[in-house]
């Protein structure tokens, strides 16, 4: 008699190559090439479910998915991490495999998600296509008064990418600040969600700010408008990296 397990996957990728996470016809994803090694490894289709989508060339420092495997009643199941490894491409790492309650959900059940963008001064080959690199230093201090703003509101129909299929653009953001780095600077973001397009949407809207286009208070009309033309240009992808992913129940080997 077969039961199901459900398994949580960690896992890191190189979005550079990939048309983001959600497999799509006739396009090289992420979801498509693990779903493939799992079915492969498993001997039987297996379909993940994401924590959340990554668009095209958006890489990720820690995703995670889950999967129902069936399994024999006198035969436990184990996944090898080190033969689904071996599967996979050199751009996609899995971390960790970790059975789960039946009812854990790697998306509806994900608390909260951060995120990174990195911008870099000087041309360095070792960073070109995992930074953007920008000519002139914005105002790290005029970006940040604007970053603490965003955080007071919590409808961003501004920063989303247009026609997307959501019941609401409200998020709750409970981190938003740059930092300097060695190389340049890094925008840290958290929220309970995300919209398509919105962490490269904000980045481009706080860079006017620091150029001095328009002032930190001037994103208040931005966000107040709801109206994607407002907001900034989207920054390439890049430099756009999924780096946390939280859960109310740990998630242990």
């Amino acid at each position: 008699m077969a039961n199901t397990q459900r398994y949580f996957i960690e896992l890191a990728y190189d979005g550079t190559n990939y048309h983001g996470w959600q497999a799509q016809p006739n396009a090289v994803t992420v979801q498509a090439i693990l779903d493939k090694a799992l079915t492969t490894l498993l001997r039987q289709p297996i379909e993940t479910v994401g924590c959340g989508r990554t668009d095209t060339g958006v890489h990720a420092k820690e995703y995670f998915a889950h999967i129902d495997v069936e399994t024999m009643e006198h035969r436990p199941w184990t996944i090898d991490k080190r033969s689904l490894n071996a599967l996979l491409p050199p751009s996609i790492a899995i971390k960790s495999i970790i059975a789960t309650d039946a009812g854990a959900h790697a998306r509806f059940d994900a608390t909260k998600r951060s995120y990174e963008y990195h911008i870099h001064f000087n041309k360095d080959p070792f960073l070109n296509g995992y930074s953007w690199l920008i000519r002139d230093r914005p105002d790290l201090e005029a970006m940040n008064r604007a970053a603490a703003i965003v955080m007071e509101y919590t409808d961003f129909s501004c920063f989303s990418k247009s026609n997307t299929q959501v019941k609401t653009n409200n998020c709750k953001i409970v981190k938003a600040a740059w930092i300097e780095t060695d190389n340049g600077i890094v925008f840290r973001i958290s929220a309970d969600r995300f919209l398509r397009n919105m962490v490269r949407a904000i980045v481009g809207t706080l860079l006017q700010i620091g150029r001095g286009e328009i002032s930190p208070e001037d994103i208040r009309k931005v966000i107040e408008s709801k109206n994607r033309s407002k907001a900034g240009m989207s920054v390439p992808a890049c430099g756009l990296y999924l780096t946390e992913v939280k859960y109310p129940y740990p998630l242990t080997p």
